[in-house]
């Protein structure tokens, strides 16, 4: 397959993109600014669950799984290297030189 640069660009972008939601998921539950919350404030039953630290570790996990989804694709950009495509029709200059 010829992939053109949109396509290198979408998967860089993809890993980016998953890593920082994964950290941003794995470090907010925990932090201070989870607990002032519509949701947390709608009830005392969903405050409990939303405090409860079960539910923050299910979301750290979620994070985890962006992570790995991101890692993955890292090491899948490889399929990108070696395959360089001209749109004009043009070839590749050669690195060979015939003397």
């Amino acid at each position: 397959m010829t992939y053109r640069w949109y396509h290198k660009l979408t998967s860089v972008l993809y890993v980016v993109l998953c890593f920082e939601i994964g950290l941003f998921l794995i470090f907010f539950p925990w932090s201070d600014y989870w607990k002032p919350n519509l949701l947390a404030d709608l009830s005392p039953e969903w405050g409990l669950f939303w405090m409860n630290p079960y539910f923050r570790g299910a979301v750290s996990g979620v994070g985890l799984i962006n992570i790995y989804f991101s890692v993955v694709e890292a090491f899948n950009l490889r399929r990108f290297s070696g395959s360089i495509h001209l749109d004009s029709g043009q070839h590749p200059p050669s690195i060979h030189h015939n003397d």
